[in-house]
């Protein structure tokens, strides 16, 4: 099969390189000192019966961590951040992630328990596991990686060659190929990336067959391993014969299922081997790799594309290993994994040959430099054995007088950095905080997520056959089409709650500068509030508590609307404090007292000075990637200090309050205070009752109470609504600055998913 040839005739090799990548990545989760915890799965991170994501290996504290299919390895590797992100901030603050592939502090075998799955026939495979393998070695953990060729590519190549009649078996053979043709060069990725170089005596539940003091390159990948017996021999000559010997060894007793075949590459598509004859092979797991420890997820995204391209070299060179090919490459395997860290390999002749291959693919790829240059330093790594990862691993682990302490040291280095800033997934960065919020709980309760457009904030969630559309978060198909379009009009917004009998101050709107420049007389010395008609983050709003004073500031709050939108509305400013109200079908869920952008004076600094001290605090930023954002110094922000007959350089006196906004949004810097256990249930009742008139499911309403704790009365006197949103920002009642959380996103997720109730403790 000369895939290389066809595919540079055909100007193939761009859908040569793309494809569908998945990891699945085992890790134990293990005490403060790295030693192995005896504690259940945590019930926390959702049901195992269901989970797309959170799962367990073969014991209670073997974390199996798995992302979706994606169309980039980057991808991937996103998913792999997140998922881990979730996990290591749900965990107990005693529990960490061990980051290596050996197992360090293992308990006695008594005290380690087979994951405890729903399905008895999950359990009792584990237990025969047990019976012929012992617990110890199920204990190491690793990395597989799954790959799928392009659809699209394999359809060209089979177009383009005339020996295949059959697109299914062409299909099988050229996964075959790349199958074949990895088990044989495999050995040089062991090279390049093992990581086990020693493990504790107990392991071996007797004599240790490592010599004190002695190093090798993959424990994982040698005979003490997690392998089959050495004479169970699977081929791979044909899908034909792979099936027939596998089913023989099963049928012979030798394995208990065909999974418990544990080859370094799968053939995946279906249940059983003998299905793929007649569906085919769709895509190849290989299980071949340690763990990164120097990877906060186990593996670097440079490593992940060098495996890619390794896979695609499997297929781009023209000849195919046949079955003795195979062992002989298991062999290899074998000796190069038990070889010394920085003992140059008996092969290296061999390995810079296939590394070269590769470079030369690269090249004619027209891939990036960076990528070209990655492998060259591969290359390099064969002359110099102290520049692999294992090589390097050794000098760490001597550092740190023993790898139970190094890799103790990097789990908790691990979620440490996991939890600085706890309230995003990194790897999703670019999206809306609540978005994030969200995403973190569809993770950890198992519901399939994908992002279907991630500037737009748009996702697709299943449970089961269900599907959900969700935007922002909370923008579901709950609400009314109108809702959205009446509270983003703040006009439309007031006149239909005043239909509706809710409170609303009386306001006049305005098309152009001069038009409320003319009405100046109806204001002046009023205390009024200026905002564009359709806004949802306090943008634009100018705010005069103590009285409108003079036409230029009157014709500066204008020109400031006007910049958010073509219509500006004028309405009387309402004595009281502003409180956010989160609506959600019949409930307020949470209340929260925004407090405006402010500082408190020292005496000593400026304004300005005090406000770069304030927006130096780690939950401030822009306001999308934080939940508070900084404090600006802006044209409103001087009108406000104007108002208090101050400047930016003012210093005002030694606790005195300057306030730099009068509305209290978070996203113009305002502060964010919990306050739903003090708001009397009256003010609950009306944000609901706003909702409802808005036509919403989830709603952000702003109520204007001077007394929290009085009962609401029908007038204005008692209580009025500022505005509506529709889409509240979630995040800030998650973490509000002050104050018990709320987590409202969990909410979100259950009036989508009713069925979850019931079969998921949501906390």
């Amino acid at each position: 099969m000369k895939v290389q040839q066809i595919i540079k005739d055909n100007h193939l090799g761009l859908l040569f390189r793309q494809g569908t990548f998945g990891i699945e990545k085992e890790s134990q989760r293990v005490y403060e000192d790295g030693s192995v915890v005896t504690t259940p799965h945590p019930e926390v991170l959702g049901k195992r019966s269901y989970h797309p994501y959170i799962q367990t290996d073969f014991a209670e504290s073997q974390l199996e961590l798995i992302t979706p299919p994606n169309k980039s390895v980057e991808d991937s590797l996103r998913w792999l951040s997140a998922i881990h992100e979730v996990v290591l901030r749900s965990l107990p603050e005693n529990e960490y992630i061990f980051p290596l592939s050996m197992p360090a502090g293992l308990p006695p075998e008594d005290q380690i328990k087979v994951a405890q799955l729903e399905d008895p026939a999950d359990v009792a495979y584990r237990e025969h596991l047990v019976a012929v393998y012992g617990k110890n070695k199920q204990m190491v953990s690793g990395i597989h990686y799954n790959f799928q060729l392009a659809p699209e590519l394999i359809n060209a190549l089979f177009q383009a060659q005339r020996k295949y009649d059959d697109a299914v078996a062409f299909q099988n053979d050229l996964y075959l190929k790349m199958a074949k043709n990895f088990l044989r060069y495999q050995w040089i990725l062991v090279y390049l990336l093992a990581a086990t170089p020693t493990v504790e005596a107990d392991y071996f539940n007797g004599a240790s067959p490592l010599q004190a003091g002695q190093y090798v390159r993959s424990l994982r990948s040698s005979r003490y391993g997690y392998v089959n017996e050495a004479d169970i021999i699977v081929s791979f000559d044909s899908l034909e014969k792979y099936v027939e010997t596998l089913e023989h060894w099963v049928s012979s007793g030798r394995l208990i299922a065909e999974k418990e075949f544990y080859s370094n590459v799968r053939l995946r598509g279906a249940k059983k081997a003998r299905e793929l004859l007649s569906s085919g092979i769709r895509y190849l797991e290989f299980r071949l790799f340690d763990l990164n420890p120097f990877a906060p997820y186990g593996i670097t995204l440079e490593d992940a594309k060098f495996i890619h391209h390794f896979i695609l070299l499997m297929i781009w060179m023209d000849q195919s290993a046949d079955q003795a090919g195979i062992e002989l490459g298991k062999e290899r395997l074998a000796q190069v994994a038990f070889e010394h860290p920085l003992q140059q390999t008996a092969y290296r002749t061999e390995g810079e040959e296939i590394l070269t291959a590769l470079l030369e693919m690269l090249k004619v790829l027209g891939a990036e430099q960076s990528e070209q240059d990655f492998v060259a330093a591969k290359l390099a790594q064969f002359a110099d054995p102290g520049l692999t990862l294992g090589g390097r691993l050794l000098r760490e682990i001597e550092g740190a007088g023993g790898y139970r302490k190094l890799g103790a040291e990097l789990a908790r280095r691990n979620k440490a950095q996991a939890m600085e800033r706890f309230y995003a997934l990194s790897a999703f960065d670019n999206m809306e905080l609540s978005t994030q919020a969200l995403m973190f709980d569809l993770i950890r309760q198992g519901i399939k997520t994908e992002i279907l457009d991630e500037r737009d904030q748009f996702l697709c969630l299943q449970f089961g056959e269900h599907i959900e559309y969700v935007k922002n978060g909370n923008m579901t198909s709950h609400d009314s089409y109108i809702s959205p379009l009446i509270m983003e009009n703040k006009v439309v917004t007031k006149k239909v709650l005043a239909k509706a009998g809710f409170n609303v101050p009386q306001s006049l709107e305005f098309t152009s500068v001069q038009q409320a420049l003319a009405s100046y007389p109806l204001f002046e010395k009023r205390a009024v509030v200026i905002k564009p008609k359709s806004t949802n983050y306090g943008l634009g709003i100018s705010i005069f508590q103590q009285g409108l004073q003079s036409r230029e500031d009157f014709a500066t709050a204008l020109e400031i609307a006007f910049r958010e939108d073509k219509e500006v509305m004028v309405e009387d400013y309402l004595s009281g404090t502003e409180y956010r109200f989160f609506v959600l079908g019949e409930q307020t869920l949470a209340v929260l007292l925004r407090v405006p952008a402010n500082v408190i004076g020292d005496g000593v600094h400026t304004v300005a000075q005090l406000v770069a001290e304030k927006n130096a605090h780690p939950l401030r930023g822009d306001g999308s990637r934080t939940p508070l954002k900084k404090i600006a110094l802006g044209d409103i922000e001087g009108l406000q200090l104007k108002e208090q007959g101050l400047s930016f350089d003012s210093v005002p006196a030694k606790d005195q309050l300057v306030q730099l906004r009068a509305n209290s949004n978070i996203s113009t810097g305002g502060d964010s205070i919990d306050m739903t256990d003090e708001m009397h249930p009256s003010y609950k009742e009306l944000a609901v009752g706003i909702s409802k008139a808005m036509g919403a499911a989830v709603c952000g309403v702003d109520l204007i109470i001077p007394d929290l704790k009085q009962a609401a009365q029908p007038n204005l006197n008692s209580w009025g609504v500022i505005e509506a949103n529709f889409n509240p920002m979630m995040m800030m009642h998650i973490f509000p600055y002050s104050g018990k959380s709320r987590r409202v996103t969990l909410n979100v997720i259950h009036m989508l998913f009713p069925e979850l109730k019931g079969r998921e403790d949501m906390k």
